[in-house]
């Protein structure tokens, strides 16, 4: 390595070359480095010594052509322009051996562009609760811009109205669109899903974002108590509604976000038993971070349930976790939470959302938090089939009884 030390090498980058160097791609992906002022090529980057490829197909909207001379070069048939220099080469991972695990390709510094580069999710229908903002308006602005037909689900149909707006400025063909949808009403809920099915699209993926934390206690207009109802009940009735749809459109998936804060409780400590007064509490019994807690260890459990129903009939269902503080409207609710969000957020991030709603990887339950390298196992709940059940047998009849 020695002879790699030399002027113009001292930089902390590794895709920085060194002056009269050049990194191209074969047609099978494997990077090769040009060095134009000794007219050479080799395969080991000038700099680091190791060897790169590009990772995954092109991205959405590229196309791979030969000129009349036999060289490879790429057209973006999106923004109408034409270079010989792959775009892949900024997504490249290092070549290993054979039968040698590959390095982790994404981190906390990833973008959810990053994630899905190489995805062509021409076709594809999805639909995102909460996504006038936040980390649900990355996700679909993320997945329209890579082709998919993406339903912005949101109760304030203003800030959708605009979310719609800019994913379209940034993109003209985008197939996006926003219509209404408060978890705080099951009868928004039921017009929601019935307006969609009335339509006779597939849905491929369905990602249950939306949510509340910290608010002060309140019931919503079917007389529940709102965090449990916006973060779990709300989306419990959404996804069985919609259960058909998915059914249909397999294989298909739902991503359910919950959290880490989860493993806070157990809802089979102490003399805790799932019924409504416990979930859904009096003004007496409320207490903002447990009922948060309580609400995504409800959504890890519908979603163990849910994808133990469905998943031998092509429907997979993952829980997430997005990230410890991540920036999102969350924190609204309580200035505590919206200065402690402002001063940690610079240092967390997560790739959360997109990666379970396309990756083939992901083809069974994940529990919540998914690590740079793995799944990591959750709570003995989600292995305690009679709680699963309890919980599942629960929600239904608690969305008929108050949905009128």
């Amino acid at each position: 390595m020695e002879d790699l030390e030399y002027a113009g090498l001292d930089t902390d980058s590794e895709d920085e070359l060194p002056p009269g160097w050049e990194e191209r791609s074969t047609k099978g992906g494997l990077i090769y480095y040009v060095c134009h002022m000794e007219q050479r090529t080799q395969w080991e980057n000038p700099k680091t010594g190791k060897r790169k490829r590009v990772a995954g197909g092109l991205p959405y909207g590229w196309r791979q052509e030969t000129d009349a001379n036999g060289h490879s070069y790429f057209v973006d048939h999106v923004h109408k322009r034409t270079t010989y220099v792959d775009p892949r080469l900024a997504f490249s991972e290092e070549a290993t051996r054979t039968g040698a695990l590959p390095r982790q390709r994404f981190d906390g510094s990833s973008t959810a562009m990053e994630v899905l580069q190489g995805a062509d999710l021409t076709g594809k229908v999805a639909i995102v609760t909460g996504s006038s903002s936040g980390i649900g308006f990355e996700t679909a602005r993320s997945l329209a811009l890579h082709g998919a037909h993406v339903i912005l689900a949101s109760r304030h149909q203003g800030r959708t109205k605009e979310a719609v707006n800019r994913i379209r400025n940034e993109w003209a063909a985008a197939t996006v669109e926003g219509i209404n949808l408060d978890l705080a009403s099951l009868k928004s809920v039921r017009d929601f899903a019935e307006a969609f099915t009335s339509r006779g699209i597939p849905l491929h993926i369905l990602i249950c974002n939306a949510g509340v934390m910290g608010l002060p206690w309140s019931v919503t207009p079917d007389g529940l108590e709102t965090t449990f109802q916006t973060n779990h009940l709300g989306h419990f009735y959404l996804a069985r509604f919609l259960e058909s749809s998915l059914v249909s459109s397999a294989p298909s998936r739902v991503v359910v976000v919950s959290s880490e804060s989860h493993r806070f409780l157990d809802l089979t400590d102490g003399d805790f038993e799932i019924t409504l007064n416990n979930l859904s509490p009096s003004e007496r019994d409320y207490w903002p971070t447990l009922a948060y807690n309580r609400s995504k260890l409800c959504n890890l459990l519908f979603s163990k349930a849910f994808n133990d129903r469905l998943a031998r009939r092509g429907v997979t269902c993952n829980a997430v976790h997005p990230g410890n503080l991540v920036s999102t409207g969350l924190s609204r609710h309580w200035l505590c939470y919206r200065l402690l969000y402002a001063l940690v957020q610079p240092f967390t991030k997560s790739l959360g959302i997109r990666r379970p709603c396309i990756d083939k990887a992901f083809s069974g339950f994940l529990c919540p938090f998914m690590e740079r390298k793995r799944a990591v196992i959750s709570t003995q709940t989600l292995i305690d089939g009679a709680w699963l059940c309890n919980l599942y047998v629960f929600s239904w009849p608690v969305t008929f009884h108050f949905r009128d």
